[in-house]
């Protein structure tokens, strides 16, 4: 296939370095048209060593082979990453003032827009009727993603991972001119990572919990479109970039968050493992092993239930039932019951939507790079399995949340 890709003049240029590696080891032949504002980011032997093919942004340029008409009727898709609201500006008001806007103006084929640029650019009301006109006409224009700008601010305005550009370009081809990334629009709560309950200064009770799972959600609804608040315990791994990242540490500084947070949002995620107890006192000085006194007793006291607050707060909140609530189940069977079992009965027990069931152990689960997972329903649908990579299993966790939210009727 071969593509036209334009590059807007953003700092997310340098991202789509790894865009247009996607589309050459897919087997796509790629020229790359820089806006001349672009190669102060970007210069074009980058794009040329990356392509193997000439780069040029003049229509002055090779003019024997009337490229400023050539390229735009020969190419099967055209994508513009970044698209800035200048580019997008031009785009709807069918300028030509550059190789880039000449293709644009000659296309052929399906067309798609990748924006990036400050929230506040694309929150603006030209900015918008120009993306409603770049839609109308038949462009799919994408929604950006949420984070980190380029300064301190953070918002909508990021541009979209270049995994996801690159499936929502491929979805286009292939005649789904309506795609939409699934969870576009929606607010993501996801926790991650296990709590630590402090003894003393020095000591704490844990578990074994990397939060590579918790991780791998966040980076799925991220792709998904969703705008990611991730409440990050102990973790082993760092956060992913694009999401918003809240801090915790104990199990009532989660509950705290998660209730907060989950007021704000369609969607929560309860991948965390969190303590069941807390030492009922903490040492405000680390305890001493002496020759002289008892061993030390430790009394612990039941922490709360997080899930089960968050089911009820939904139930009684402005939510109402159109919140999904999805909790996780790290369970091991013993005699009176296997894991499916003790999970199905959590499942009821709670009153969540979804229940991500997994067996764990010493060698299960916990800091692992795969993973194998029951989905149950309160709906009473069947269980779904999934395994793999936990990259792979997220994928498939945010895909059921999709259906759910999109296909199956508003919980009671």
């Amino acid at each position: 296939m071969r593509i036209v890709l334009g590059v807007g003049g953003g700092i997310a240029a340098y991202k789509v370095a790894s865009l247009l590696r996607l589309f050459t080891e897919a087997g796509h032949d790629v020229t790359v048209i820089p806006t001349e504002a672009s190669t102060r980011f970007i210069g074009t032997a980058t794009w040329e060593a990356l392509s193997g093919n000439p780069v040029s942004n003049s229509v002055f340029d090779d003019v024997h082979l009337v490229n400023h008409v050539r390229l735009g009727h020969e190419a099967d898709l055209v994508v513009v990453a970044p698209a800035t609201a200048d580019l997008l500006a031009k785009a709807a008001t069918g300028q030509a003032g550059d190789l880039l806007t000449n293709t644009l103006l000659m296309a052929h084929g399906p067309v798609l827009f990748a924006p990036a640029m400050h929230t506040e650019m694309w929150q603006h009301a030209a900015t918008r009727a120009n993306v409603e006109t770049l839609r109308s006409r038949g462009a799919a224009v994408l929604e950006p993603a949420s984070g980190r700008l380029t300064g301190a601010d953070s918002g909508p305005g990021r541009l979209p991972e270049p995994q996801v550009i690159f499936e929502a370009a491929m979805a286009l081809v292939q005649g789904q001119s309506d795609y939409q990334l699934p969870l576009a629009g929606r607010i993501v709560t996801i926790s991650a990572g296990g709590t630590r309950e402090p003894l003393d200064p020095v000591r704490f009770l844990g578990n074994r919990s990397s939060g590579k799972q918790g991780v791998a959600l966040a980076v799925a609804a991220r792709n998904a479109g969703a705008t990611v608040r991730l409440l990050a315990a102990h973790m082993d791994v760092p956060p992913p970039a694009g999401v918003e990242v809240v801090r915790v540490e104990t199990a009532l500084q989660l509950r705290a968050a998660a209730l907060d947070a989950a007021a704000r949002s369609d969607v929560v995620i309860m991948s965390a493992a969190v303590a069941d107890f807390r030492p009922a006192e903490v040492s405000d000085t680390k305890i001493k092993k002496r020759d002289d006194t008892a061993d030390p007793v430790i009394s612990l006291v039941r922490n709360p239930d997080i899930l089960q607050e968050l089911v009820e707060q939904r139930n009684s909140g402005p939510a109402g039932s159109g919140q999904l609530i999805v909790g996780f189940a790290a369970e091991t069977g013993d005699s009176q019951g296997d894991v499916l079992a003790y999970a199905e009965a959590k499942l009821r027990r709670k009153g969540c939507d979804l229940l991500v069931v997994n067996h764990v152990g010493t060698d299960k689960v916990f800091g692992q790079d795969s993973n194998s997972v029951v989905i149950l329903s309160r709906s009473g649908s069947e269980p779904q399995e999934a395994s793999g990579t936990k990259t792979e299993v997220s994928e498939a966790i945010i895909g059921r949340i999709s259906f759910e939210l999109n296909h199956v009727s508003p919980r009671a």
